[in-house]
């Protein structure tokens, strides 16, 4: 009996199921131990060897999700590995009558993870306990990567959610001055309503899904147009323009505004508690001679400095998120 690789092996296998149910089955847990540490070394790796490439940064994500599953079914392999190494008679060679080596345990491990073995190993020595272990480790290795594989599939789908919501917010500009500009119809906001109460509830559902899927972040687009940090920026500085720039009675509903400002927060304090810091600085701001071009009306310039003073927090927390993502502020308007 070998109890160190008794120990090593029952270490790796809690470590990998911990990860995994962590990651998979805790909505409000993050990504596990493990994984948060892959993500964000990837993420942090490829920023400093390519220089904030965009091109280069798309590959993060599907980067990240396929080293997350790797690792986790290579812990397990791993972790089974030194569990049947642990008693050299554990398992014997069907053919020659010998005890398994190092590589027969891996293989044999490979084999019964996946399926119920073929035949060329078996748990013949050490009684019930090394068939029960062989059972199992078919099991784990079934359940968890099914679990992993589901995962994959509801980040993919989150992702392809993130990127629905950018382009829906970058259709109609670029600039918080071109949304608001592109909802003027020449007396009100009344057209843009409806589409202001659809991006509140879209982005309650991103904020729940980058909760639950902290990956989801590190899927970085190589166009502005698809990048749901830059689209939020632009979402939010237009609120805050439609709140404190223009007269209530032409701005939209406050109720719909605040909605939606509310939802944008909920945003914030999501990826606040996951791996965004605000920064020091303050972003840019909203050029109101630009909706003044289009004879939108709007209030003085001091009043609108003074009320950008108050959300200098918010701002902050906005540039922190579109900074994280590789992106500048303001995006380049064409």
């Amino acid at each position: 009996m070998q109890p160190l690789y008794l120990v090593v092996g029952v270490g790796l296998l809690l470590a990998a199921f911990v990860d995994i149910l962590w990651t998979t089955l805790w909505v409000d847990g993050g990504s596990g131990p493990l994984s948060g540490r892959l993500t964000t070394g990837v993420w942090y790796g490829l920023r400093t060897l390519t220089g904030d490439r965009n091109k280069a940064l798309s590959l993060a994500g599907p980067l990240i999700l396929t080293l997350t599953l790797v690792m986790w079914i290579g812990l397990i392999w791993i972790g089974w590995t030194f569990v049947f190494a642990s008693y050299p008679l554990a398992l014997v060679n069907t053919r020659t009558g010998g005890t398994a080596d190092w590589a027969g345990r891996f293989y044999y491990v490979a084999y019964t993870m996946f399926t119920d073995g073929n035949g060329d190993y078996s748990p013949t020595y050490g009684g019930d306990v090394w068939e029960i272990a062989s059972s199992f480790t078919t099991a784990s290795g079934m359940a968890f990567v099914t679990l992993g594989v589901s995962y994959i599939l509801s980040v993919l789908g989150a992702v392809s959610d993130k990127r629905s919501f950018a382009s829906t917010v970058s259709g109609l500009g670029g600039r918080s001055e071109a949304f608001v500009r592109a909802g003027w119809n020449g007396e009100n906001f009344d057209g843009l309503e409806l589409t202001l109460e659809s991006l509140s509830d879209d982005l309650s559902t991103l904020a729940e899904q980058h909760k639950s899927y902290p990956i989801l972040h590190y899927y970085h687009s190589e166009q502005s147009e698809q990048a749901s940090a830059v689209a939020v920026s632009v979402l939010d500085e237009s609120l805050t323009l439609f709140r404190y720039a223009i007269p209530d009675e032409h701005s939209p509903d406050s109720a719909i505004v605040e909605s939606t400002r509310s939802s944008v927060w909920s945003y914030l304090e999501t990826l606040d508690e996951s791996f965004i810091e605000p920064k020091p600085a303050v972003p840019r701001s909203p050029d109101l001679d630009r909706l003044r071009e289009d004879d939108i009306p709007t209030g003085s310039d001091q009043e609108f400095a003074e009320a950008l003073a108050e959300l200098t927090d918010r701002r902050r927390h906005l540039l922190g998120v579109v900074e994280a993502d590789a992106w500048e502020w303001p995006p380049v308007e064409e």
